[in-house]
Formats: C-alpha cells, sequence, structure tokens
C-alpha cells in the first residue's frame, strides 16, 4: 500500500511558484517513496502566425480610433 503523501509548506511554496506564471507547459511533481523529490516545469511559447498578428493590429487599431472619437 502507498505511504500517504505529505506536503509541508516549502512544497507546497516550490509547487506554487512553478505554476505561477505559466501560460502555456507543464508541472510535474516527481514522488520517491511516498515523498516529493522533484519539481519539472515545462514552458511551452505558442506564436501567432504573420497574417493573425496583423489581423489584431488592424482590430486594435480600430478600436484606438473608435475611443478617439468617442
Amino acid at each position: 500500500m502507498a505511504k500517504p503523501l505529505e506536503i509541508d509548506e516549502v512544497w507546497s511554496s516550490r509547487i506554487v511558484n512553478s505554476v505561477n506564471g505559466l501560460e502555456y507547459g507543464t508541472v510535474q511533481i516527481v514522488v520517491h517513496d511516498g515523498r516529493i523529490v522533484q519539481i519539472e516545469r515545462t514552458e511551452r511559447k505558442r506564436f501567432e502566425s504573420e497574417v493573425a498578428l496583423r489581423e489584431q493590429q488592424v482590430v486594435e487599431a480600430r478600436h484606438q480610433g473608435n475611443r478617439r472619437k468617442g
């Protein structure tokens, strides 16, 4: 039977710090013999295509123009 996992304040803080600021990715918690021994953070960066960026710039420019008129 597996040992119950105990998470102290130090590991809890480490886990929260690993997740903070993560927009796309994963956080894996490695457990050995019922104890956390490692935290792995894999972050992904997503980049929009040039077409999508241009479309976004057009929408933002229109939005700014409408705010100036009103």
